[in-house]
């Protein structure tokens, strides 16, 4: 017993130098973090902060990530890979303690040799046994590291791919009711356009008018029209798209109206450089990979020495029945291996596994570059965005303008009717630019969400 509790001290004092040791050979990443996310922005709130149920306020669209969330195949294989991955963590800290088995074992040997007697030799035995890997250099220590970080990455990727569904979700919808918003459009030009080739047709049969004019009119109306089939053909491709998304297979896709009376912040509050990251589960993800990564060279370090293994068995063991728990037996082995020449092997794996450390480094540094280029392109487009909504709301108010003036001016006599064609044709396209503009300023405000690290919290129910 006393042997026991030295080794066990010896093992403690040897695992806390070589876990210095190995992180003092893995060097920390370089990050060098800016005092701010972008220059003049100082937020201690961030939009991220918002739970996804709260920042999409359509309960059209909070059934349709709900259901996605539930039913995405993506998603559930996620789910399963993280119910795997705490398996093996849970082996991993099995291997730390002794490994006890049992056995039992009935025998009944006859032996006929030439020239002998014939022998019967039966044997009775009721075995435990107990073998227990002592951890000198924490190998499995570092095992049970390397499991824990691979469950937590497992954790993050599952968090940043569902993140990843609610931003898809919500750009497919946004982009599907634009659509429909558009597809509107469309058919209410062309149900104008034939009303005016109706009235071209009448002010020509009339003598009032040229055939040009009744001519232009067609064009515009067949202009019009031709865009229909394409603009069902998006729709339909996008409703086949979130369908698959939900877990489905390509179906009709309910929802709301594009509602044009979007009235969204000029400024959205983006946080502070720490929260980004604690934010990112992306970010986590990479951060427990490094982690694995150190302890794998752990691993591989403490491989290149011996290791010591100690059986202990014990029983009872006769002949036959009477007597047997009066006959116990025991022993206790220690069993030490250690490497002596592998041709370089163990020193390569473990220069292989600080390479890979060094792999997973750089690119936990390059993921928070990419972090932050991100959330700065994510700002610059929302903002950019709304302005261009801004502008084009007052391109369509004008064109509206546009429109009746040119209509009373014609009947007047004032303009020629191809004047008032390129009229309507002017808020034609300033109705589909600004259905597209607001459109556009969903999907800036969805994307700046999704790369602050919103949309990974809990689902609604």
């Amino acid at each position: 017993m006393k042997a026991i509790k030295i080794i066990l001290s010896i093992s403690l004092a040897v695992l806390v130098l070589t876990g210095c040791s190995i992180q003092k050979r893995c060097q920390a990443p370089e990050l060098n973090l800016p005092d701010e996310i972008i220059a003049g922005e100082n937020d201690t709130l961030t939009l991220a902060d918002m739970a996804w149920w709260e920042l999409y306020s359509d309960s059209t669209l909070t059934k349709l990530i709900n259901k996605t969330l539930n039913n995405n195949r993506n998603m559930r294989a996620a789910e399963a890979h993280i119910r795997q991955m705490q398996e093996l963590y849970r082996v991993n800290k099995a291997s730390l303690w002794p490994s006890i088995s049992a056995q039992a074992f009935a025998d009944r040997e006859t032996n006929a040799y030439y020239g002998e007697k014939v022998s019967i030799e039966p044997e009775l035995s009721l075995k435990a046994s107990l073998s227990w890997e002592i951890d000198l250099w924490g190998s499995l220590r570092w095992g049970k590291k390397k499991g824990a970080a691979e469950y937590l990455s497992s954790v993050e990727a599952a968090r940043a791919m569902q993140m990843t569904l609610i931003a898809e979700t919500a750009t497919a919808y946004f982009e599907l009711v634009a659509l429909d918003q558009e597809l509107e459009i469309v058919l209410q030009t062309v149900k104008t356009r034939e009303e005016s080739v109706n009235q071209a047709r009448l002010r020509f049969e009339g003598g009032l008018t040229s055939e040009t004019a009744y001519q232009q009119a067609q064009v515009e109306l067949a202009n019009a029209s031709a865009l229909i089939p394409n603009l069902e053909q998006k729709i339909a491709l996008k409703e086949n798209q979130i369908a698959v998304l939900s877990g489905e297979y390509p179906s009709k896709i309910e929802r709301g109206n594009f509602d044009m009376n979007i009235s969204l912040p000029e400024d959205m509050p983006i946080g502070l450089p720490s929260t980004l990251l604690q934010r990112r589960p992306d970010v986590r993800q990479a951060e427990q990979q490094l982690k694995s990564a150190m302890a794998s060279v752990g691993i591989a370090y403490a491989d290149r020495f011996p290791r010591l293994t100690i059986n202990l068995v014990g029983g009872f063991e006769n002949d036959e029945l009477r007597g047997y728990f009066e006959s116990p037996f025991s022993y206790v082995a220690g069993n030490l291996v250690a490497p002596i020449f592998s041709f370089g092997k163990k020193k390569a794996q473990y220069k292989a596994a600080m390479a890979a450390y060094d792999e997973k480094r750089y690119a936990y540094e390059q993921k928070v570059l990419e972090v932050f280029r991100e959330v700065n392109d994510a700002v610059i487009t929302y903002q950019k965005k709304r302005r261009t909504s801004e502008l084009q709301l007052n391109l369509f108010e004008a064109a509206q303008k546009y429109v009746d003036l040119a209509q009373l001016q014609y009947l007047n006599g004032v303009i020629r009717y191809i004047d008032v064609l390129d009229a309507h044709r002017n808020f034609f396209d300033a109705q589909i630019g600004l259905s597209n503009a607001i459109r556009d300023e969903y999907l800036a405000m969805v994307n700046l969400y999704k790369v602050l690290g919103g949309g990974w919290s809990t689902q609604a129910e």
